[in-house]
């Protein structure tokens, strides 16, 4: 897979980002976002920051 990085600025609220997903596991983002009555976005949103929290426990004082 190609990995393509551009240089940005601080990140800032509201910042969007593409991402593509096998489909299998965007059938289960779907499954999950209706599930809890949410949008796949948001799902995505509160994955990655429970990743990256515990990955950088730190990280979680920066917000």
């Amino acid at each position: 897979m190609a990995l393509t990085t551009k240089q940005h600025g601080p990140a800032k609220e509201g910042t969007r980002a593409s991402v593509t997903f096998p489909a299998d596991l965007y059938t289960e983002l779907e499954r999950i976002a209706e599930e809890k009555k949410v949008s796949v976005a948001w799902v995505v949103r509160d994955a990655v920051e429970k990743y990256v929290e515990a990955q950088y426990p730190l990280f979680r004082g920066q917000r």
